[in-house]
């Protein structure tokens, strides 16, 4: 097989082979090359220790490469400043072979050894599938477990005996749940046997690191099989028991799922639209109250009156507990406190949707939307019925500009402080009066112009002014109900 490489890479691997040393594409890398995607990262694996790599980069800031050696693992990154911050090829991460000692805590390695031999790094790894390591010189793969094969079958099994490696890293059951569902390959069964007994080691794991699997699972293109795995396995009690609650509480009325059942599809609805994580997460979260607030209601039928807010203080608990910013919490919690601002669009007035706005802020507006949508499609209804149209249509004629005297380039404390005009009714007719004008011919709308047409209309009655200003009002209806119609015309509603 033969790969096209990078030229930053290149370049790391032939400084390396220059000097002499071995220099393999490894892990992740390769397997995305195999599997002919563009992989997100590069990670280089070779016989030279730390310090010899540092001597061969370090010095050439002038060539706009920097070399960071901070590891205790032994990697050594370099960096090629010049590329930009989200480039895949801005970061080379080397390794020295090596090998790792046993692991008291079920996370770290108590010790590691460097090694001579490409063999005894890749026996180290977490699956075949990242055992793998290519020559980008003679184009040759190393292939000591099989990875290659179990690539082509969609199977994600361990290096060597699956309990070894879960007791060496804990976070690597998780890691296989995120591989299944960003790759859509199946666990093997013994991989999965070794899970469900080593499963209890993931208490031993930080919150941060299984926080990141879970948000790479999240936003992957199959996020409800790696929930549904996880709840198989016995992890999502163990992680995120609030969605639990869920499984088995069924709603009744318009639901035909449980409450765990409708949000994993709201979750993989927000996926299949390739939603930003936090309609995803939200999407996941929405309904989670629910278990806590069902009550019998009327004809053989559940309330969850409140269900939004006990759910936004559960998901600002999950937040808080798995260590996410601040920024993130905040998001997810607004978006699950308010998903429920719907009511029946032929009474509502602009003045709830305004306020809905004002809570969620005019930027997320939209992201609040797409958590209604994921909550229909959750429910097996269609995406973008007549009610969320309008809805559309409202938010839409509420964010846009209003048609007001505020347009006019003079206010009225410019005619009171620079033309002498006295507060009263008479200023608001003027203002009236001068947007009619402007409205029929925006050129007008200069301070010169608009000053100059002032002094013209002080000379009228009060009677001549206020026609003029009630004929302003009445054109600026009018265009007002023009605008208004082309947004419903727009979202096809009434």
């Amino acid at each position: 097989m033969k790969f096209e490489i990078p030229q930053n890479v290149s370049r790391v691997t032939e400084t390396l082979k220059a000097a002499g040393y071995d220099a393999y594409l490894v892990g992740g890398c390769v397997r995305d090359f195999v599997m002919g995607k563009v992989p997100k990262d590069f990670d280089i694996t070779t016989n030279a220790k730390p310090e010899d790599i540092v001597k061969l980069f370090e010095g050439k800031e002038e060539d706009g490469i920097k070399v960071v050696y901070e590891n205790t693992f032994g990697t050594v990154a370099v960096v090629f400043e010049n590329e930009p911050h989200d480039s895949n090829v801005r970061q080379i991460e080397i390794t020295p072979y090596r090998r790792e000692t046993t692991y008291s805590d079920n996370r770290h390695p108590d010790a590691i050894e460097f090694a001579e031999k490409l063999s005894d790094d890749l026996m180290r790894r977490d699956f075949t599938m990242n055992a793998l390591a290519y020559d980008p010189v003679s184009h040759e793969t190393t292939d000591f477990y099989n990875g290659l094969a179990d690539i082509k079958n969609k199977i994600i099994r361990t290096v060597g005996e699956a309990n070894e490696r879960f007791n060496e890293d804990a976070l690597r059951m998780m890691r296989a749940v995120r591989f299944a569902a960003q790759l859509g390959f199946a666990v093997s069964h013994e991989t999965l046997d070794a899970i469900l007994k080593k499963k209890n080691l993931l208490a031993n794991v930080s919150q941060e690191r299984i926080r990141d699997e879970f948000v790479k699972m999240v936003n992957s293109n199959e996020p409800a099989i790696g929930i549904g795995l996880m709840k198989q396995l016995g992890i999502l009690e163990m992680i995120l028991p609030e969605i639990m609650e869920g499984d088995g509480c069924e709603q009744g009325g318009v639901h035909k799922f449980d409450v765990f059942t409708h949000l994993v599809m709201a979750c993989q609805h927000a996926a299949d639209k390739n939603f930003s994580f936090h309609v995803r997460l939200a999407a996941l979260f929405h309904d989670i109250g629910k278990p806590r607030t069902r009550r019998p209601g009327t004809k053989k039928e559940w309330t969850f009156y409140g269900h939004e807010v006990v759910g936004a203080r559960m998901a600002q608990k999950i937040m808080e507990r798995m260590k996410f910013s601040k920024a993130d919490t905040d998001m997810v919690v607004k978006l699950v406190r308010y998903h429920m601002f719907f009511s029946d669009t032929e009474t509502i007035t602009l003045s709830p949707v305004r306020r809905i706005i004002a809570n969620i802020g005019a930027d997320n507006i939209w992201e609040l939307m797409k958590i209604r949508e994921c909550d229909r499609v959750g429910m097996s209804k269609p995406e973008a019925p007549y009610r969320l149209r309008k809805y559309h249509a409202m938010i839409e004629e509420c964010l846009r500009d209003p048609i007001s005297v505020s347009q006019l380039k003079i206010d009225g404390h410019y005619l009171m402080k620079d033309l002498g005009v006295k507060p009263g009714p008479r200023m608001g007719w003027m203002l009236h009066a001068l947007l009619e004008e402007v409205l029929e011919d925006p050129a007008k709308n200069t301070v010169e112009t608009l000053s100059s047409r002032v002094r013209e209309l002080e000379h009228l009655s009060d009677a001549e002014l206020r026609a003029l200003g009630e004929a302003g009002k009445e054109a600026k209806e009018e265009l007002e109900e023009e605008e208004v119609k082309k947004l419903h015309v727009k979202h096809g509603v009434k």
